[in-house]
């Protein structure tokens, strides 16, 4: 598979999820949400652990002990990246009806496709970090890590194109305006992909800090917003449940094709 097939995998799959509302009811049931974002919670996790955060350190391995520097540093700039955007971005979750970031005059649709295109922007960014390695052949990254690791992602966008555009449909839009917002906040995935292998070639000796840069990103989304949402209400468990068969599935790929 080509290097731009792998980059527009994850974009692949918040589309596929957001046709969902073509042929779903309009109310998305508690149980449903939760267990969607709780896979969605695992997949990330799982991918931030053994796509990213793991092998940073083994390419630092000749710090020796210190090897673990990269990683750390890289952990902690991406959760503060997200913390920001986070605080200024104008964004609404589906669970809620209170609007985050800087005050703006956008409205509630718009404001759902923001929340989801801020998780989008770390997994993109993971993607485009692996394939940057995988391309470099000094890394130890293989293209079939790369693989592993958009389609994880675009397994775990199924849900997250769903979560974005059942909401809209039951909030009064039409199918076809709810599938295009969905659709529409995957394509910043390629698009920050493309902006890791751009730094890549000129920072290619940061490659760890790259990598666990995109993985504390996604952390801070699981840890932020994610695990928080699938607590909710009383289907917390089919959430916790949804977590860990997101998290296998996402291991199992890695270690299986990477």
């Amino acid at each position: 598979m080509n290097t731009l097939a792998i980059l527009l995998l994850p974009m692949c799959g918040t589309i596929l999820g957001a046709s969902s509302v073509l042929f779903a009811r309009r109310e998305v049931s508690a149980r449903v949400q939760n267990s969607l974002l709780g896979f969605a919670a695992g997949v990330m996790v799982a991918a931030s652990v053994w796509s990213l955060i793991i092998p940073a350190i083994d390419m630092s391995e000749s710090m020796g002990k210190l090897s673990w520097i990269p990683a750390a540093v890289g952990i902690i700039l991406g959760m503060l990246f997200l913390l920001a955007l986070d605080s200024l971005v104008p964004h609404m979750h589906p669970t809620t009806d209170n609007p985050e970031g800087m005050r703006s005059s956008l409205g509630k649709r718009q404001m759902l496709m923001l929340a989801v295109t801020l998780h989008n922007i770390p997994e993109g960014m993971a993607v485009g970090a692996v394939i940057a390695g995988a391309m470099s052949n000094q890394m130890g990254i293989s293209a079939a890590a790369a693989l592993a690791l958009a389609v994880g992602m675009a397994i775990q966008n199924l849900p997250e194109g769903a979560i974005i555009s059942l909401p809209l449909r039951a909030d009064g839009a039409s199918r076809r305006k709810a599938f295009s917002y969905g659709a529409l906040s995957g394509i910043v995935e390629p698009v920050s992909a493309v902006v890791m292998i751009l730094l890549f070639e000129h920072i290619s000796p940061l490659l760890p800090y790259l990598l666990t840069f995109s993985a504390g990103a996604m952390l801070y989304v699981v840890v932020e917003e994610l695990i928080p949402e699938t607590q909710q209400g009383h289907h917390s468990d089919i959430g916790t449940v949804a977590f860990a068969i997101g998290f296998v599935i996402m291991m199992i790929l890695d270690v299986a094709l990477g």
